[in-house]
């Protein structure tokens, strides 16, 4: 792990990111990254290539309408809002076909964590039944006390999307961890320290700038927690 300031206090709360973070989400996207363009021109709605993996991964963390701007930018607002309903259909079935995959360590760790008495969140800026179909389908839905996403709780930003969960389940203290600058917004806007996740390799050059300590595998947060000073 890389520090970046010194001395941690343990938090209350974790509040992870979801893709990225958790999820090892190139393993259900791209696939249904493809499936929901094959959709899209069967109902005449898309013309010529599927737009290249590359760029669809580099949208990961923002929120839908973002990313069909960026995606399919000559489109207008009814094919995004088809292709919110095509892709949020197609993951939900590729999570029960697909061998879809968290980071190493994530479920473990998550159960050491909870067993410690740290209360687990997930803050996301994906779909309501995406988010939550994630965490359901590898299991560890369990150990979080709320999934909190922009899908339902309708949050322009993460920011608002955080201060909302801390705000619901006064939270004085906690780590926000994630992989995108967002993630690293919406920790330090809110006041709380940010564990940049370095690992997943989606963020481009000074993503995780201003994050507290980058970590390069999950499990590391366990050290990082065991170190850390009470506050």
């Amino acid at each position: 792990m890389e520090r970046l300031k010194v001395r941690l206090n343990k938090p209350e709360a974790m509040i992870f990111d979801m893709d990225g973070t958790l999820f090892k989400t190139e393993t259900l996207l791209l696939p249904v990254f493809h499936q929901l363009f094959d959709r899209l021109r069967e109902e005449k709605l898309y013309e010529g290539e599927t737009p290249s993996e590359e760029l669809m991964l580099s949208c990961l963390g923002m929120l839908l309408e973002d990313i069909w701007r960026k995606v399919i930018p000559n489109h207008g607002e009814a094919v995004h809002r088809r292709a919110d309903e095509l892709l949020l259909e197609l993951e939900l079935d590729g999570l029960k076909r697909l061998d879809t995959e968290l980071y190493p360590r994530v479920a473990e760790t998550l159960e050491q964590l909870n067993r410690r008495g740290v209360r687990l969140f997930v803050a996301s800026n994906g779909l309501e039944h995406y988010v939550k179909g994630v965490a359901d389908a590898h299991g560890v839905l369990p150990f979080f006390e709320g999934l909190y996403s922009a899908g339902e709780y309708k949050t322009a930003t993460k920011v608002d999307l955080v201060k909302l969960l801390m705000d619901n389940h006064q939270i004085g203290s906690a780590w926000m961890v994630g992989d995108r600058s967002s993630d690293v917004e919406a920790g330090k806007k809110n006041g709380q320290t940010v564990i940049g996740c370095a690992y997943a390799g989606f963020g481009q050059g000074q993503e995780l700038a201003g994050a507290d300590v980058l970590i390069r595998s999950f499990e590391e947060l366990i050290a990082l927690y065991e170190e850390a000073e009470e506050a």
